[in-house]
């Protein structure tokens, strides 16, 4: 029940990022810096050193889990810029104004939490420390999807109840999407095409998305020493787990 227990923290992060835009937005870009960095630490000290591991122990080419890393960070790319996933880009777009433009932005990135909550389950079929890894990494990044969900929302046009009950089926989504794995479970050579695919993922969301974001109002000294801090975070915690 450990991968329940930690999608349940995505939870509160979600919340509380929701919570935070609706509320202050003093310290987003500090947060966001250092969640950059955690996201790229996961990928470093983690994710590919497992890869590695879990190709040796399946005999599967190397190039094939770097393929699938390399088709996650293509795919969320043009998702971004084909349906504004985003709101790093809304003002770009600001004539698509519109409640129901809000809600549909909304429900996309809800899905896209259910993902990470599956993310966190089969993270946990490969093994605790990969497991407990993704979580933290989904945990961090949940924040900013808290975040741009009630930011999507009203800059949509919806009302703040809205955004809010928005904001609560975002952060219900992965802990569904984790539950949903005590269902199945797949063969190792499929795992290490997870790995690599969640690896593209973070690593898009990481560099593409969150540190952009970091940057754009508040680029700072003490904002890119969050990222780096992040990423020596995530250094440590792997060495532990």
């Amino acid at each position: 029940m450990l991968p329940i227990l930690l999608s349940g923290a995505t939870f509160f992060s979600t919340l509380t990022g929701g919570i935070v835009a609706l509320k202050n937005q003093r310290w987003l870009n500090r947060i966001m810096g250092f969640t950059a960095g955690v996201l790229l630490g996961v990928v470093a000290f983690d994710l590919m050193p497992e890869i590695a591991s879990q190709v040796t122990k399946t005999g599967i080419p190397f190039v094939r889990p770097m393929i699938a890393l390399v088709v996650a960070f293509l795919l969320f790319h043009i998702m971004e810029k084909t349906i504004l996933l985003h709101h790093a880009h809304e003002t770009e777009y600001g004539e698509h104004t519109h409640p129901k433009v809000g809600v549909a932005s909304a429900l996309a990135l809800s899905g896209h939490s259910f993902l990470d909550g599956v993310g966190i389950g089969l993270g946990f079929q490969v093994g605790t420390g990969v497991g407990i890894a993704v979580a933290i990494a989904v945990i961090a990044h949940d924040f900013t999807d808290g975040m741009n969900t009630v930011i999507l929302m009203l800059t949509h046009k919806n009302q703040v109840k809205h955004a809010r009950w928005m904001l609560l089926v975002d952060a219900l989504a992965p802990v569904l999407g984790a539950a949903s794995t005590l269902l199945f479970s797949l063969p190792d050579k499929w795992l290490v095409l997870y790995l690599g695919f969640f690896a593209g993922f973070l690593l898009y969301i990481g560099a593409s998305d969150i540190l952009p974001q970091a940057h754009s109002k508040d680029s700072s000294r003490v904002t890119i020493g969050l990222t780096v801090l992040g990423a020596v975070f995530m250094f440590v915690v792997t060495r532990f787990v």
